[in-house]
């Protein structure tokens, strides 16, 4: 994957858009459009209000196979024997086993028909992971980077611990690209464990006099250097203000799942994926801005039927939780959920039963954050051809995977137009896609 590229610095400037101008209005001379300008600003804070502030994804890695999870076709060939369930909006089928979760389909929504140009594991989930293809001179920002860089803490809160957070992630957590190492997902393994080196394993004089050494290599190295800016990034005592407030914060108990009640946790499942999930709620609840939780296991290129649904009863008690929780909490308005992996799995099984890498046409989840519930968007052939030579022609009303990051980013109040500078001056644009506006109206 993208991860051998080196980094070419960690800072970022925006380009001065039209909202900038407006409010620069009364310091240049053109005092008459200030109150175009206030009235602008006042239409926009009333817009972020409204809007959904934080994120939820979980990451079905590996890519699940859309026919036995969010885009069943029952009783074609192509299903293969695999069956489908009612859920409580009718004609909206799920894959069987999504018991609970079709119990919530009034507040989910599906995107059905996702193309994606990438079909190998590691550059698809570059992809959905960025909403850019992979580019061998840059390393673009994971989305949740990108929210946690365009966007404020909730109703100005303090937040003391980080607000870009990956549960189970291993090597795929979401990364800061460009934008620098402080907007990397901080990553932590099953919430059932305690967050790692919170505690420091020296006295109180002797880690003070360890900081202050520390202070003055880093100052002293800045110095012979010229002070360059960049560099601060990849120095020992970088963001250390933040990791000390930290590991002193009472807000650090929102990764210690064992505090909820134990039925809650009972409700989510007894597995890593479903304390995740509970533990990204609580986190949320605390001002965290992104959270994804990794559920892996659905590379099923072989015995797809069996694995595919061993993966189902783990995501099923977890997601319809999820969403039964956000609601209890008052959240669900202000949180978007998203579910999917990287790409779908072909339409007929191999020689071993199993399905292979398909992005030509797979399915994601969404609920909450400005998504309409009970909602199907797009619509994949029941008899897709195995000589096709144009897939997208099987297909109504697709949708590109960068579709999916505008939706997302423009619900949560960033514009789409604005464009960000890389270290090097390399203007970027945040997004390439257009918000699927029928989730959303």
């Amino acid at each position: 994957m993208c991860e051998s590229i080196d980094k070419v610095g960690c800072g970022s400037r925006e380009h001065v858009d039209r909202r900038s101008l407006l409010k620069l209005a009364g310091l240049s001379g053109l005092g008459w459009l200030t109150p175009l300008a206030t009235s602008l600003a006042r239409q926009h804070e009333r817009r972020e209000v409204d809007r959904s502030r934080s994120l939820i994804i979980l990451w079905l890695q590996g890519a699940p196979s859309q026919l036995e999870t969010f885009d069943p076709h029952p009783g074609t060939e192509i299903a293969a024997g695999s069956l489908a369930r009612p859920t409580n909006r009718p004609g909206i089928l799920l894959g069987d086993g999504f018991e609970q979760t079709a119990e919530q389909m009034d507040s989910l929504s599906l995107v059905r028909a996702i193309t994606s140009k990438e079909g190998d594991h590691a550059r698809a989930l570059y992809n959905i992971k960025t909403g850019f293809r992979p580019d061998p001179t840059l390393l673009h920002p994971a989305i949740g980077s990108v929210i946690c860089h365009q966007t404020r803490n909730h109703d100005g809160a303090v937040v003391d611990i980080p607000r870009h957070i990956s549960i189970l992630a291993n090597r795929s957590a979401g990364r800061g690209g460009y934008l620098g190492e402080q907007f990397d997902a901080f990553k932590l393994g099953d919430p059932i464990n305690p967050v790692p080196d919170l505690k420091p394993r020296v006295g109180d004089r002797q880690q003070a006099r360890r900081l202050a050494d520390l202070s003055l290599v880093d100052r002293e190295f800045l110095r012979r250097q010229g002070f360059n800016r960049d560099l601060q990034g990849v120095l020992g005592n970088y963001n250390l203000e933040a990791a000390l407030k930290m590991m002193s914060s009472e807000q650090v108990q929102a990764f210690d799942v064992s505090q909820a009640d134990r039925s809650l946790r009972e409700e989510y499942g007894d597995t890593p994926f479903g304390r995740g999930c509970l533990a990204a709620v609580r986190l949320i609840e605390k001002g965290v801005r992104c959270v994804e939780v990794t559920l892996n296991g659905w590379d099923t290129h072989v015995n797809n039927h069996e694995l595919q649904a061993g993966r189902i009863k783990i995501l099923d008690p977890a997601l319809a939780t999820l969403i039964r929780d956000l609601k209890r909490r008052d959240l669900l308005d202000s949180t978007m959920v998203v579910c999917g992996g990287e790409f779908g799995r072909t339409p007929w099984l191999n020689s071993l039963e199993g399905r292979d890498h398909w992005p030509s046409g797979f399915a994601m989840a969404l609920a909450g954050g400005g998504i309409q519930g009970g909602r199907v968007v797009g619509e994949t052939s029941p008899q897709p051809k195995r000589d096709a030579k144009d897939r997208t022609r099987e297909l109504k009303n697709s949708h590109a995977v960068e579709d999916i990051h505008a939706t997302i980013l423009g619900s949560l109040g960033i514009e789409l137009t604005r464009e960000l500078d890389t270290p090097i001056g390399r203007p970027m644009p945040i997004c390439e896609g257009k918000p699927i506006q029928e989730l959303l109206d």
